[in-house]
């Protein structure tokens, strides 16, 4: 069992964090991020060619995490890969010690760097926790020439994770989302980021009503300033920072004053948001020291 679902499955209010592997083969920053957040974290997320944008391998990522002391949590994306190879690379993780697995549909390949790579999406985020699921009970997705599953030597055991937008305009389609992939066998849910502790709340009471039970840790993406959170409010769907958030950024030049501020609006939100869900994502995108700010002034 991993440290991630001891922790959920105890009932601890549980914190990951997250990092992106490098454009590259240098992985000093990476870890340098990684090690900061180690001893105020359970796990660390490795996203998985983010935003479309090329980078190194989310799973050798993982892989370095693992020799560095720190559990990963093993972004996988649809876009990029058919079911042979999703399945292929989820037993290479099994094997290479990754048990937490989140489950992501992905970007459009118009988002990223490479405009001219063609997108896949022969699963998309329910039908990999499906796979997942099937992989578990020996079996994969495929069958032989008499039509019988295929069976594996040796089955793996993953912790597996899904996303949800709570701070959608339409609420109910996005409770609907995450009650499929907890059928699909999700056993917990990391939610893209949430500036609006009321929002959140009237998400997770509608997840209640559903009868939904996955454990879900609200996803706070640290703010560098009032102008990240404006074009997030333009560009990002599902994402609204409130004005008030926006104007404690006022006057703040000093990256250290920016970060000090971003560091206490993050934990404001998750104390605000503590008492219906449970744990907290926090993704710094390059601010990785300020993931122990955050922590130390949870409650």
């Amino acid at each position: 069992m991993s440290r991630l679902q001891e922790s959920l499955e105890s009932g601890k209010f549980t914190v990951t964090g997250e990092v992106g592997p490098p454009k590259g083969v240098d992985l000093g920053h990476c870890l340098e991020g990684a090690e900061l957040m180690k001893d105020k974290v359970v796990a660390v997320n490795v996203t998985d060619i983010q935003t479309a944008v090329m980078r190194l391998s989310s799973l050798a990522t993982c892989v370095k995490l693992v020799e560095h002391g720190v559990e990963p949590i093993l972004q996988m994306v649809c876009r990029d890969r058919n079911r042979l190879a999703l399945q292929s690379d989820l037993l290479g993780a099994y094997a290479l010690g990754i048990r937490n697995v989140l489950s992501i549909t992905g970007d459009h390949i118009v988002m990223g760097d490479h405009k001219g790579a063609k997108p896949v999406y022969d699963l998309d985020s329910v039908g990999l926790l499906q796979a997942m699921s099937l992989l578990e009970k020996g079996t994969d997705m495929g069958c032989d020439m008499k039509g019988s599953p295929n069976e594996l030597e040796g089955t793996p055991e993953f912790f597996k994770g899904c996303v949800t937008t709570p701070c959608a305009e339409e609420i109910e389609p996005q409770v609907i989302k995450l009650d499929k992939k907890a059928e699909a066998g999700a056993q917990f849910c990391q939610t893209q980021a949430v500036y609006d502790a009321g929002q959140f709340e009237t998400f997770m009471n509608e997840c209640e009503k559903r009868g939904i039970k996955t454990p879900v840790l609200v996803g706070i993406v640290v703010l560098k300033g009032g102008g990240m959170a404006k074009y997030m409010n333009r560009f990002v769907p599902g994402v609204q920072v409130p004005q008030s958030v926006i104007d404690e950024f006022d006057g703040l030049t000093d990256e250290g004053d920016v970060k000090k501020k971003a560091a206490e609006v993050s934990a404001r939100i998750i104390n605000d948001c503590k008492h219906c869900c449970q744990g907290a994502h926090l993704m710094p995108l390059g601010w990785d020291d300020t993931i122990p700010m955050i922590v130390e002034q949870l409650d």
